[in-house]
């Protein structure tokens, strides 16, 4: 058997980048195309680990959870800065000038 080296690539078979080249991260739709790469990909006879399987459904609702409540903290944040604007500004308006 003749083996071959093996270039590291991505779900859309590009060339992975070095560590620092690139700026995208990962995202939901990354994940679910390499899981199905994978799960399309694997030995029939030797499937995947039900536990793994598991673990990893686990970890991306993990991170789906957490991307959601830093997109949320976030809004929050944001409406936290315009209130507190308004009520400085508020604040300008009402003061008697010195």
């Amino acid at each position: 058997m003749t083996m071959t080296a093996i270039q590291p690539t991505n779900a859309r078979n590009m060339p992975v980048m070095p560590k620092g080249t690139a700026e995208k991260k990962l995202g939901q739709s990354d994940f679910l195309q390499l899981m199905t790469t994978q799960l399309k990909h694997q030995d029939p006879f030797d499937p995947v680990d039900n536990q793994a399987m598991v673990a990893q459904m686990a970890q991306f609702s993990s991170v789906a959870g957490i991307s959601e409540m830093s997109t949320s903290l976030k809004s929050i944040a944001d409406q936290i800065k315009v209130q507190t604007q308004l009520l400085t500004d508020i604040r300008a308006e009402t003061l008697p000038a010195s």
